[in-house]
């Protein structure tokens, strides 16, 4: 056995950065901590790039895994903000492309945050389990995540399913204080909450549907499914297979981001596209996410908070297609390809057109630590 790593840290070529690959909830991706990585915003996109294997659509020499919600990074600090313990920048990378989002949040990736937190000493756990408060630099968005921690240690294994994980782990709960508006200027961006929005089709004819824009925590573009010729129970497969269908929601998705006050939204990885239909296998409302351009095998966590605000509100386009029940306490089960995703919501006492909070479960692992190698050339001070 060699006496000495295979390879050196001072090597001309590579440089090894501590890093845990972790999976939180439905989603995978490197963890590092804020001060392993360059302070130059430019240097450290090139690096995340570089970790992932992007731009590649198999991103055969990193550790992306060829599709969107394994093309992910998670940057953790401790906070200097009064009352928060962490602080969280998420990053959205994607194979093929040479852009580092870092705008929009990731609730399945903010699962991870705690975990990887404890692990790397940047906060103590206590006996039994262990609350932090995490500030998302995304967004400004704040959230209170609890894990369970007997005898001061993560514990992993536990009896909690999420559907889009196989087998059980134990329950990182998260509790979202505010997160209307997350990115938008507005819970209803438009200030209704039913649009009729015109949108030229790639075929150059011009057509209308009902939507509601809302970010309730992700900007979202929520439509029928009938609407679109499909009836909300096809497998996210047969969705992604269909490009005449993906054409007509990008079209749809470029039409209504000045209306949400997001711009130019074609090299943007928001708003997300929702199309619902009513369920089929005792839920609320059935679910069909693109992400933007992929469809979701499941549903992402912030994405399952704002679907689930648009069923309570009165007149969304949900509306008639929804079982969303009554009272200021209520649980939205959303339906998606591969199962179900909850959500508890707490609407406002003086108005229920509004919600006071939303709490779900998800889970969370570290799959492999270590050290990640990135050219040398790219943590050089004068790297371009």
């Amino acid at each position: 056995m060699p006496d000495k790593p295979i390879y050196e840290d001072d090597s001309d070529d590579y440089r090894p950065l501590p890093c845990t690959l972790m999976r939180g909830g439905t989603s995978r991706g490197p963890f590092f901590l804020a001060s392993d990585l360059p302070a130059d915003v430019a240097r450290r996109d090139r690096v995340l790039l570089a970790v992932v294997g992007s731009p590649d659509k198999r991103q055969i020499d990193g550790l992306g895994g060829a599709h969107p919600l394994t093309s992910k990074v998670g940057i953790v600090s401790r906070s200097a903000t009064p009352g928060v313990d962490l602080d969280f920048l998420f990053a959205q990378l994607q194979p093929g492309s040479d852009k580092v989002d870092t705008t929009p949040n990731c609730g399945n990736m903010l699962a991870a945050v705690l975990p990887f937190a404890i692990e790397r000493g940047l906060v103590q756990a206590s006996d039994d389990s262990t609350t932090a408060r995490i500030l998302t630099l995304n967004t400004g968005m704040q959230c209170d995540v609890t894990v369970q921690t007997p005898g001061g240690r993560m514990r992993y294994a536990g009896d909690t399913r999420i559907d889009g994980v196989p087998g059980s782990a134990s329950p990182v709960k998260i509790n979202f204080l505010d997160t209307a508006g997350s990115v938008c200027p507005a819970l209803l961006p438009t200030g209704h909450t039913l649009d009729r929005v015109s949108y030229a089709t790639p075929d150059g004819a011009t057509r209308e549907v009902d939507a509601t824009l809302i970010d309730n925590g992700m900007p979202m573009v929520l439509v029928r499914a009938a609407d679109f010729g499909i009836s909300g129970r096809e497998s996210a497969a047969e969705l992604n297979a269909d490009a005449a269908l993906k054409a007509r929601l990008e079209a749809l998705r470029l039409a209504v981001g000045p209306a949400m006050g997001l711009g130019d939204v074609g090299s943007k990885n928001y708003p997300k596209m929702c199309l619902v239909s009513a369920p089929t296998a005792g839920g609320t409302v059935s679910t069909r996410c693109f992400i933007p351009h992929v469809c979701h095998d499941a549903i992402g966590v912030l994405a399952a908070v704002t679907v689930a605000t648009a069923c309570v509100l009165e007149g969304s386009v949900t509306e008639g297609l929804a079982r969303a029940g009554s009272g200021a306490q209520r649980t939205i089960s959303l339906e998606h390809p591969t199962g179900e995703f909850s959500v508890e919501l707490e609407l406002d006492a003086h108005d229920p057109q509004k919600v006071a909070s939303a709490a779900l479960l998800r889970t969370a692992r570290p799959i492999m630590r270590g050290e990640v190698l990135v050219p040398a050339s790219l943590l050089n001070e004068n790297s371009q």
